[in-house]
């Protein structure tokens, strides 16, 4: 599939551009892919529960394959070992370890070990919060943010920047969510949207 056009979808999804190292993994090979059982090599197991947890909060499985069945929290381990430089690992795991703490506080355990329904309540008031600030900020002020501030984007969004690069650019999400076509036909320059229903993986 077009790795540079699945970037772009997801970026319009996001509402804003994709951040440089994420955009560096999926273009130099990095992909979603199911795995049968997740071993994490960049997270410990209480933190990979919690990513894959949330990941599947951000792209649950429906009529179609969720997060966790296109093997996005693998990814998403893979990209933080593979990619990300030191810095911006190092502020991950200190973001995820705050969202648990957080968790842990209200809830009296970490995120991945939350009932489903208080996970889902503590994901829309984090999403909210982290909407409502980059409203305020707009996009370029959010991505002008430096790294480590305290104005750092949060958690939930890193997650599902990641989600959606991983979900889209696996072949799951290319070929069950989005239209396509493994040997195309011709093309039609001018095609009524109610026909077209959904984007194109190609």
């Amino acid at each position: 599939m077009n790795r540079r056009e699945a970037i772009q979808k997801t970026a319009l999804t996001l509402g804003f551009v994709i951040t440089e190292s994420a955009l560096l993994g999926v273009l130099n090979g990095c992909k979603a892919r199911p795995d049968l059982v997740y071993k994490p090599d960049f997270f410990t197991e209480e933190q990979a529960h919690t990513v894959s947890e949330l990941a599947e909060i951000l792209m649950p499985r429906t009529t179609t394959p969720g997060a966790k069945d296109a093997g996005v929290p693998g990814f998403i381990d893979s990209m933080l070992k593979e990619v990300y430089p030191k810095a911006q690992q190092e502020n991950f795991i200190k973001s995820l370890t705050s969202f648990d703490e957080e968790a842990k506080k209200q809830f009296g355990d970490f995120f991945g070990a939350c009932k489903k329904e208080d996970q889902l309540a503590f994901v829309k008031k984090k999403h909210d919060e982290a909407m409502s600030a980059m409203g305020k900020a707009g996009v370029e002020g959010w991505w002008n943010r430096g790294s480590g501030s305290e104005n750092e984007m949060p958690l939930v969004m890193k997650v599902k920047e990641l989600t959606l690069l991983g979900f889209f650019t696996s072949e799951p999400g290319a070929t069950q969510v989005l239209q396509y076509n493994q040997v195309p036909g011709p093309y039609q320059g001018c095609v009524p949207l109610e026909k077209v229903g959904k984007a194109w993986a190609t």
